[in-house]
């Protein structure tokens, strides 16, 4: 079921995704409504589901991550069993950092990061290979990020 989102909604929404360490006070001025008003739709809003949480997007770069990379992945059998084994090891391994089922040539899409080329090859050959249910893998390197957001295209 969507949720029933006014000018109010929409605005408290926009201003979380741009910073959401705004105390209630400061989000209450940006969009113009009381504090206790604010604070009712914030909790709406996040009981609803359609605020999932809020987090600390890190520099992976500051932190040694100095490869991204996409890897396609398929599966050697299709079924239940192939997949959630899939799924429990790939739980396992913090440098994966999404997975997504996809349509086309593979059954996965990992986006993945790695300190250097050497330690993205082991993951590959150490980790990723010896899960026994995949068959093949494709790999490729981000060059260069061109652009990235977290941000939800919002309605004016």
């Amino acid at each position: 079921m969507l949720l029933d989102l006014d000018n109010y909604d929409l605005k408290l929404l926009k201003a979380l995704q741009k910073n959401a360490r705004l105390s209630n006070v400061a989000l209450s001025e940006m969009i113009n409504l009381s504090p206790s008003q604010c604070s009712r739709r914030l909790q709406r809003l996040e009981q609803s589901g359609l605020i999932k949480g809020f987090f600390t997007q890190l520099d992976i770069d500051q932190l040694g991550f100095n490869v991204t990379a996409f890897v396609s992945v398929t599966l050697e059998k299709h079924g239940e069993n192939p997949a959630r084994h899939f799924h429990q090891e790939i739980q396992k391994i913090p440098t994966i950092l999404d997975c997504y089922s996809v349509t086309g040539d593979a059954d996965y899409l990992l986006r993945v990061i790695s300190p250097n080329l050497k330690a993205f090859s082991d993951f590959l050959m150490d980790h990723l290979i010896s899960i026994t249910s995949v068959s093949h893998i494709k790999s490729t390197v981000v060059l260069d990020q061109i652009k990235s957001s977290h941000d939800c295209p919002l309605p004016e």
